[in-house]
């Protein structure tokens, strides 16, 4: 979970797994994989940073960036 800020000031937990879409418009605009939006006050690229250290400690960021080192050129 990664917690965001609605635009009314209250704190928002969001599962991160099911974050689809993450866009400035110029507010940012959280799309889950659910269809459900979700407008917050961090900056779109707070949010990522949020998902990204969420996945680290979940192990699944480490486990993506060594499948794609692992993958390498097809021939």
């Amino acid at each position: 979970m990664i917690a965001v800020t609605r635009l009314n000031g209250k704190t928002l937990h969001i599962n991160a797994l099911l974050i689809e879409l993450v866009e400035e418009t110029p507010d940012t605009l959280i799309t889950l994989t659910t269809g459900k939006k979700i407008l917050v006050l961090e900056k779109a690229n707070e949010v990522i940073s949020s998902i990204q250290s969420y996945l680290r400690s979940i192990g699944v960021y480490a486990a993506t960036i060594k499948s794609e080192q692992t993958e390498g050129p097809s021939t």
